[in-house]
């Protein structure tokens, strides 16, 4: 699960810039959230083990006709939770059934390859109680999920079953009076007690108090279930009408209150009416709201709520192909700098709303997201679970699958076959092409690793959250048979060059500058590159060593004008100018919690490829953190059994084309995309292009080079 107050935990993270990849799983909660076991669980002991299967690394082939959904894993990880009749807390025939059933929120991998079960937080031996939980309702809602998709995808009576379950399981958890009907319990005990207040402590608290991620999630399993029960079992959908109803109620005197009305975010509006805050969180309440509304189309109060969030989540597009986050939907009001992976699926969102509102303006939030952000993406190096504004931390199972399907909900509400292509790669992760170099899931067993930090190091757990989103991938695939054969093709990163950067104390000052370390790296709304800055005071100037290149850059300066009032920096390269920054000038604070910005800065000019060096003058105070180098032409190369392939991302203004060399036994395919992941119709240069052995990218778009081995 992702713990609560997510946020809260990622600004701990930032407090100091030496945090390691590891904790950042733990704070993130990505399944068993770190390759040592969570504080507190070393000495725990085992519940349950399953049989021992194969490790992550090993390579289990699987043709494009084997299913890939294995539920081997979800299903061990299930257990039956006795539930008794509490003042604000039912469920479906309780009186009838009186458990269900939920899943257990970590697997710690042991030596022999088993699993044991675990809760989180502390156990006390006393009481067999966790300090958090044995389950979560953000686990519960999306385990529902993948049982609905796989019973409605395959018949499988048996998911069907447990759907049902993991469905009366999350009911139990949402508070049906008093002030806090319609919100959420996150924490149960294996014994069916409820943990309103966790230790540690999580906001809200009491978990129920008020909106949160997982009344969000709820919605979407709740939508979701109605669905697919309205025709299965109508008794049982009207009580998940009901339940959905109300949550809206809940969500209607509080955020959606606010329908219509915008906070500032230093200086720009943002919508005030976000689940939460949040594009992430809204996000996946829209998708249980579209598959709600495209069932019962009747229902005014869900369309609107469908609408409003909808429109919310769209509204925190931002950038472009050459301004920063470069077209993400950015998932906190509250910062205009950090975009993370985890959530990340209000591209998704975006895309399927668009379709059962029939407003087409959501889409242009999810095609820039999809078709411009992502090939940055993954060229940087793949789903990182955050830029802030940097490019960095693990990657694991959810952000990965939430690219996946954005990318597949895009393609098909934009008629956008490109993006499917940018699909594979991203799916690819699970199969080997990843900083590990291993396969992230094992079909035969149903596992998917916990995460895989920068440097390749993998966490070897499979809790839930890792689980549920391996598996919803591997759904998406087995939906797709063109798309999951092209994934299953691709098991190996050959290389990745795109987006890099480069830290203003590498540089030389001239002039009175000097480097700073402040105490904590975190500014409340982004994470400080390195944990350390430069600060210039007026006529100084930092000269910033780079790399060759074979083709130009695009430069972005990270200010912070948070702590500069005034002035600006200008940027050269050689004699030539590139254009200014300002030192300060942030606009109004608003919503967010540190004054001013640190940000990534477009230059009107772009880095030649000879060029060597950028140097920025000041003529006031300024902070500078690093710089951004874009590639104009950024690659991702992968390989498989058959083909080895480049993915060529342009953020050029005009048409690049690159010569590729052909080595013997292969013949080469290229596929062109624009900016908005549609083909590109060839005309007589790209024709020319093509027969000489030259590749051609669209401006902002992309371009998908195969070379195949002949037969």
């Amino acid at each position: 699960m992702t713990n609560n107050n997510v946020r809260s935990k990622l600004r701990n993270r930032f407090t100091a810039a030496t945090v390691s990849a590891s904790m950042l799983l733990v704070l993130l909660g990505a399944g068993a959230a770190s390759a040592a076991p969570a504080p507190g669980t070393a000495a725990v002991p085992q519940r349950t083990a399953v049989p021992g299967t194969a490790g992550q690394g090993t390579v289990v082939q699987r043709t494009a006709a084997a299913p890939l959904t294995n539920l081997s894993h979800l299903n061990f990880l299930l257990d039956t939770v006795p539930l008794s009749p509490v003042e604000g807390h039912s469920t479906y025939q309780l009186d009838r059934m009186p458990s269900a059933q939920a899943p257990w929120t970590y697997a710690d991998k042991k030596a022999d390859g088993s699993y044991s079960r675990i809760g989180g937080g502390d156990l006390d031996p006393a009481t067999g109680h966790w300090s958090q939980g044995a389950y979560n309702a953000d686990d519960i809602a999306r385990t529902a999920v993948v049982y609905l998709r796989h019973w409605q995808q395959t018949g499988d009576p048996a998911s069907r079953e447990r759907a049902f379950q993991t469905l009366r399981s999350l009911t139990y958890l949402q508070t049906t009076s008093g002030p806090n009907a319609g919100n959420v319990v996150l924490w149960q005990q294996a014994d069916g007690t409820l943990t309103p207040s966790a230790k540690p402590v999580e906001l809200p608290d009491p978990s129920d108090s008020a909106e949160s991620y997982w009344l969000a999630r709820t919605v979407w399993a709740l939508g979701e279930g109605y669905a697919a029960f309205a025709g299965a079992d109508p008794a049982f959908a009207s009580f998940l009408q009901q339940r959905l109803q109300l949550a809206l109620g809940s969500l209607n005197k509080q955020s959606l209150a606010k329908y219509g009305t915008y906070d500032t975010a230093d200086g720009v509006k943002v919508p005030a009416w976000l689940i939460s805050g949040g594009a992430d969180a809204s996000a996946e309440a829209v998708l249980g709201l579209a598959a709600y509304v495209k069932a019962a189309p009747g229902d005014g109060v869900a369309t609107q709520a469908l609408t409003r969030l909808s429109e919310g989540v769209a509204a925190m597009s931002s950038g472009s192909g050459t301004e920063w986050p470069f077209g993400a939907i950015l998932p906190w009001n509250k910062s205009r700098t950090l975009w993370h992976a985890w959530g990340g699926l209000a591209p998704a969102a975006a895309a399927t709303a668009s379709t059962v509102l029939n407003k087409p303006g959501l889409l242009d939030a999810a095609v820039k997201d999809s078709a411009q952000f992502t090939p940055q993406l993954l060229a940087a190096g793949g789903p990182d679970n955050a830029w802030s504004p940097t490019p960095g931390e693990a990657q694991i199972a959810y952000g990965v699958d939430s690219r996946v399907q954005g990318l597949v909900a895009t393609a098909k509400a934009a008629n956008a076959p490109g993006l499917l292509e940018l699909a594979a790669v991203a799916a690819g992760w699970f199969f080997g092409a990843n900083s590990s170099g291993a396969p992230a899931y094992n079909p035969a067993a149903g596992t998917a690793i916990d995460g895989i930090e920068p440097d390749g190091r993998v966490n070897p757990n499979s809790g839930a959250e890792s689980t549920i989103h391996a598996l919803l991938t591997m759904l998406a695939l087995d939906a797709n048979p063109k798309l999951k054969a092209k994934a299953l093709g691709i098991t190996r990163t050959v290389s990745t060059h795109g987006l890099s950067v480069v830290e203003a104390e590498s540089g030389a000052i001239a002039g009175n500058g000097t480097v700073v370390k402040p105490a904590s790296a975190w500014t409340g709304e982004a994470n400080i590159s390195g944990g350390a800055y430069v600060a210039l005071k007026p006529g100084a100037s930092l000269s910033l060593p780079l790399p060759a290149a074979d083709e130009p850059r695009n430069i972005y300066p990270i200010v912070n004008q948070g702590i500069a009032p005034s002035g600006n920096t200008s940027w050269r390269a050689g004699k030539g100018p590139l254009g200014s920054t300002r030192n300060g000038g942030a606009g109004a604070q608003g919503i967010t919690d540190a004054p001013g910005i640190l940000f990534p800065f477009t230059l009107k000019r772009a880095l030649g490829a000879a060029a060597a060096a950028v140097v920025g003058t000041t003529d006031g105070d300024v902070a500078l953190d690093a710089l951004l180098v874009q590639p104009q032409l950024s690659t991702v190369s992968v390989s498989g059994p058959r083909a080895e392939s480049t993915l060529y991302v342009s953020a050029a203004p005009e048409r690049i084309e690159r010569r590729v060399n052909l080595p013997a036994g292969f013949h080469w395919s290229q596929q062109a995309f624009d900016a908005s992941g549609r083909p590109v119709t060839a005309g007589p240069q790209q024709n020319a292009a093509a027969q000489s052995g030259r590749i051609s990218v669209a401006p902002g778009g992309f371009t998908w080079v195969s070379l195949v081995r002949n037969q």
